[in-house]
């Protein structure tokens, strides 16, 4: 399989583990991979308080590098740029924040571990 493929079915793995999380907890999904010229946010959810702007990052472990440490300054500018083009095409009340939702998924493991980090930049 292509590395490209991979990663991509990877990432959809993450997200579906992060929308079922945040569910479970009483969000609504709005968008998942919200796509603009200025980038793309992997998720966006409200819970009737909050509008977050999710980035979404899967690894096996974090034994080299927590997961929030590739939101990159370069990165966490794209999805400000995007969200505020987001909140252009669909004004809100709702206050918005920017979340990393770290997804810890092992081999062969069953039940992956989310760390959510609200207000993560």
């Amino acid at each position: 399989m292509n590395g490209g493929r991979e990663a991509k079915r990877r990432g959809n793995l993450g997200e579906a583990v992060v929308i079922a999380w945040l569910r479970e907890r009483g969000w609504n999904i709005l968008e998942v991979n919200f796509r603009s010229k200025y980038g793309e946010i992997d998720l966006i959810a409200e819970n009737g308080v909050y509008l977050a702007f999710v980035e979404v990052k899967l690894r096996k472990d974090g034994d080299f590098a927590a997961a929030r440490e590739s939101v990159t300054k370069a990165k966490q500018r794209r999805i400000r740029t995007t969200a505020q083009f987001y909140l252009q095409w669909r004004p809100t009340r709702l206050q918005p924040r920017f979340d990393v939702a770290e997804v810890y998924a092992p081999m062969g493991t069953i039940s992956p571990e989310v760390t959510y980090l609200e207000n993560a930049f």
